[in-house]
């Protein structure tokens, strides 16, 4: 073996050791996941609601709220609608949820709102969820994640299964919920099973008042990530649970889904630059083994990955040409692709609705291309100076999440 291919091998096999452990978890997660008794004590919650132009889709999520198998005097429902140029307050109104309404054109992110809302509502609540405009809820869902909450104490951050209101609509937004699914079932489950912290994906989540004591802090256009690593690095536990479910409306434009992955890729690398040192100093100052892990495993999911594996692959390609090695590494990483995705559709059968044998044909096909493009948005990511949250047209598709 001369020199170049000794550093090539070096470098891959160095790449394959920091993320071994996203294997272990991925395989963990197939068979099994974290498990939550039954809690005596059901806790008053206030569930709030980010809302911009979602006039279409806002009373649907209100009625699934009050249509769950959980005590109605105890969830308070807070909108915020900010910066609504339609009628979003006035049909939350009339399905009896309380509205702040916030408008502010240069504060265009959901997590001003959420600002916003911590600053007004009242304090007292056991924990707050936050969900988003366009997602629905199972029936047991509060009941599930009550459960989760009391059974850590209150004090863990509880993150649930996102599954797709449209699945079947189309091959994109069977894509975008395979990739939504994949992630509960190959990243969440094996982390929570083993007591690692999982990421929040979104919304749909469930968080003791503590988070919010310093107000609300994170604002950047992918406010999700920005939780995660600042509670992480803080030694919070933020875990999954699989028996909640909540249903998110995905996009079906190839317009709308270029626009949304160019934001998600830039405000990963925006967290990386906040983020990243504090969980780095976390591996060392935070109690306890698994909260340390936590703080490296959220810190090399942090870190920009696909571009580093990306150009180390155009450079290898460019000093030594499309080896065997290459081409065989390629091919192989297409095919765990296409098996991974038949298997998450095999296993999650019972939640996947809706969706004709052609376009999940079509999105196993396409999933390692799908998958693949995080890297090449990322890239497009370093070389774009603004990129600015937009809203998605929602109310707009087949909903194939089960009946009311």
């Amino acid at each position: 073996m001369d020199i170049l291919s000794a550093a090539f091998a070096v470098f891959w096999a160095f790449i394959g050791v920091v993320f071994l452990h996203n294997a272990l978890f991925a395989v963990l997660g197939l068979f099994e996941t974290r498990r939550f008794p039954k809690s005596e004590t059901l806790g008053r919650y206030a569930v709030i609601i980010g809302a911009r132009n979602e006039e279409r889709v806002i009373g649907e999520l209100i009625d699934s709220i009050k249509n769950a198998d959980y005590p109605r005097e105890k969830l308070d429902i807070f909108v915020i609608a900010h910066n609504c140029t339609d009628a979003t307050a006035k049909r939350a109104r009339e399905r009896g949820a309380a509205v702040i309404e916030y408008d502010n054109p240069r504060e265009r992110t959901v997590g001003y709102a959420y600002r916003r809302a911590f600053q007004v509502i009242p304090r007292g609540y056991d924990g707050y969820f936050v969900i988003n405009a366009d997602n629905t809820v199972s029936k047991d869902y509060f009941r599930k994640m009550n459960d989760a909450f009391f059974a850590l104490g209150k004090r863990a951050i509880v993150t649930s299964f996102r599954n797709a209101k449209n699945f079947g609509e189309n091959t994109l937004s069977c894509l975008y919920g395979l990739f939504f699914i994949s992630s509960c079932r190959l990243e969440a489950r094996g982390r929570s099973l083993l007591g690692t912290s999982v990421r929040v994906s979104g919304t749909g989540y469930l968080m003791p008042p503590e988070v919010t004591e310093r107000g609300w802090e994170y604002t950047s256009i992918t406010e999700d990530w920005e939780l995660t690593a600042a509670e992480i690095a803080r030694g919070r536990e933020i875990t999954y649970c699989d028996e909640a479910e909540f249903f998110d409306e995905q996009p079906t434009a190839i317009k709308t889904m270029l626009a949304q992955r160019l934001r998600w890729a830039k405000g990963h690398l925006a967290v990386f630059s906040m983020r990243f040192l504090s969980l780095f100093r976390g591996i060392a100052k935070v109690k306890g083994v698994r909260r340390r892990f936590s703080c490296f495993d959220c810190a090399s999911a942090l870190t920009p990955a696909g571009i580093i594996c990306t150009l180390a692959l155009a450079l290898e390609m460019i000093l030594r040409g499309l080896t065997p090695a290459l081409i065989a590494g390629i091919t192989a990483g297409y095919a765990v692709g296409v098996v991974t995705a038949c298997a998450v559709f095999m296993l999650e059968k019972r939640r996947v609705r809706g969706v004709g044998a052609g376009v999940k044909l079509a999105a196993i096909v396409l999933w390692p291309l799908f998958f693949g493009l995080n890297a090449l948005f990322d890239i497009a990511a370093l070389f774009r100076k603004r990129v600015e949250w937009v809203p998605i047209p929602h109310g707009r598709g087949k909903d194939s999440s089960p009946p009311k």
